[in-house]
């Protein structure tokens, strides 16, 4: 093999890893958003933000209900809002599709449609739709993870939903 072969091989896997951490990363918030949520030894929500990460609503419906948060204090106290021991969901599921993920150099930006599957404490349901721009960049402590920078959800539609919750199952 030459040398540049060599170099065109380390260039692809180091995309093919990026890509890799990037959809570890939105697979775990999802999930710590879940409810109820599984959460791994040490794991937190503000982990998987930087020091300077934005979280914000756009579009008719989530502009003004959510805004513009700035930093993983503040994003992670909004979440709050919305998890146990908040008496909010009894049930919240994320789903994601239609991945696309752009690795450049040191930034990447992840596109994809989440469904949720949410049951309420007052036994309403629904499930939304939400198209998601999410901009990630390496984290300084660890070679293998990417955090969120810059997180944008946008309400595409909702629908009501039956909600059959497991038995024995609680938020």
């Amino acid at each position: 093999m030459t040398d540049t072969i060599i170099r065109s091989l380390q260039a692809r896997l180091q995309l093919l890893e990026a890509q890799d951490a990037v959809r570890k990363t939105i697979a775990r918030y999802m999930a710590l958003c879940d409810v109820p949520a599984r959460a791994l030894e040490g794991e937190s929500l503000a982990a998987l933000f930087c020091h300077d990460a934005v979280w914000e609503g756009i579009g008719p419906q989530y502009a003004d209900k959510f805004g513009r948060l700035q930093g993983p204090g503040a994003i992670v106290e909004m979440l709050q809002r919305y998890l146990p021991p908040t008496p909010h969901f009894a049930t919240n599921v994320h789903f994601l599709t239609s991945e696309h993920i752009d690795v450049q150099g040191d930034t990447a930006k992840g596109r994809w449609i989440m469904l949720q599957a949410s049951g309420y404490v007052d036994a309403k349901a629904e499930l939304i739709a939400a198209r998601l721009e999410v901009d990630f960049t390496p984290s300084p402590h660890r070679d293998d993870v990417w955090l969120i920078r810059h997180f944008r959800t946008e309400r595409l539609f909702d629908a009501p939903w039956l909600v059959n919750a497991a038995q024995g199952v609680r938020a």
